[in-house]
């Protein structure tokens, strides 16, 4: 019974995620990769793992875990099923003097499954005027682990103004999410020029402004 509550509560999420937003996938020529890998992406919303979770094809998307706040997806029966049970998540606990496991292991392991993960290398949601928040460290703890995992850039664009900030209703807008092509991590790659280079490769993929520069 779990389990069929479980499918059907994923299948409305798609439907959902997409009806509200008409969410349109822009994928890399090469396609995405078949094994497994990181998507990191841009964080403006409470619904962005969900659109990109959402839009995946479901060969990829069954394999795809988000990362997520411990403290919200564990509050309540509700937020646990769905984070726990629907999504998958793995819940990282913010508060350090609360882990019991460290975040990094925790999504190197993951890895080791067999399944990817949807990652906010900003690490909170943007609610600035620039287009990004400086990266945290995570991003880059996790790829000297696992140094051999693909990293695909994602932009989720108009998600900000379809969930803002305080809202409970979604308002109907087109959203796209946009994938990049996969990169590596460079053997000996110092944090400080992988994290730029991460972070160059995410904004390519934002939309250009209407009348900016090529």
């Amino acid at each position: 019974m779990k389990a069929f509550a479980t499918k059907a509560a994923a299948a409305a999420i798609v439907v959902f995620a997409r009806a509200v937003t008409a969410v349109r996938a822009i994928w890399p020529e090469d396609g995405l990769p078949s094994r497994p890998c990181i998507y990191f992406a841009n964080h403006s919303s409470h619904g962005d793992f969900v659109l990109v979770w959402a839009v995946l094809p479901p060969r990829l998307r069954n394999r795809t875990r988000p990362v997520a706040g411990a403290e919200y997806w564990l509050k309540s029966r509700l937020n646990r099923f769905i984070g726990r049970d629907v999504f998958n998540a793995v819940l990282i606990t913010r508060e350090r003097d609360k882990r019991t496991e460290d975040p990094v292991a925790q999504m190197a392991s993951t890895i080791d499954t067999g399944s990817s993960l949807i990652l906010f290398p900003e690490g909170t949601r943007n609610q600035s005027d620039a287009p990004l928040l400086p990266f945290k460290s995570g991003i880059f703890h996790l790829v000297t682990a696992r140094p051999d995992i693909d990293l695909v850039p994602v932009w989720i664009n108009n998600l900000n103004r379809v969930m803002p900030k305080g809202e409970i209703v979604p308002i109907p807008l087109i959203c796209t999410v946009t994938f990049g092509r996969a990169l590596r991590f460079l053997p000996d790659e110092a944090k400080d020029a992988f994290l730029a280079r991460m972070q160059s490769a995410l904004l390519a993929l934002a939309p250009k402004p209407v009348g900016g520069s090529e």
